[in-house]
């Protein structure tokens, strides 16, 4: 469990809220995973919350420049400078993202890498407010940049009917 005393924030590139501690260091956290873990799941809320209010330039701000991954969407994969097309595909249509479920699966901090893997559950509504839920795995690889971390690598893959958990 957290310390009491985180409480505090920071910005995170300019859009993302962090929890930091205020009156210790992680070090002195009675859970340095849970402390990194936590971090890394506000992280991915972050991400998706960007998606679900379409705001492009804030979802940019998470990848790193180098970036190559492969949504589940693509043939191939795609760099920073594609990410967007799999929501403005939507988007265009008169479509609307929603989140319907975030389920963390694991995390692992190793000094200035993240790896975050979890399952989300979204719909793309049309005006009336429908829309089939899908859900995906995925999984980010992040680096640490300062203060700053940032996407570098990742891919998704839809959930089968039939997937162990």
């Amino acid at each position: 469990m957290l310390s009491s005393s985180f409480q505090s924030v920071c910005s995170f590139s300019d859009a993302c809220v962090w929890v930091v501690p205020c009156k210790e260091t992680i070090k002195k956290a009675t859970n340095k995973r849970a402390a990194q873990s936590f971090s890394g799941r506000l992280l991915e809320h972050t991400y998706w919350n960007y998606v679900q209010n379409n705001d492009l330039p804030g979802y940019l701000g998470l990848w790193h420049r180098d970036f190559p991954g492969w949504p589940s969407v693509n043939a191939a994969p795609v760099h920073k400078d594609h990410i967007t097309d799999w929501i403005t595909a939507q988007t265009s249509r008169g479509l609307a993202f929603k989140i319907v479920e975030f389920k963390p699966a694991a995390i692992q901090v190793n000094d200035d890498v993240a790896v975050t893997c979890y399952w989300i559950t979204y719909k793309w509504l049309d005006k009336d407010g429908n829309g089939a839920a899908h859900t995906l795995r995925i999984t980010h690889t992040l680096l640490r940049d300062g203060k700053d971390w940032h996407i570098i690598g990742g891919m998704s893959m839809p959930e089968g009917a039939n997937a162990q958990k």
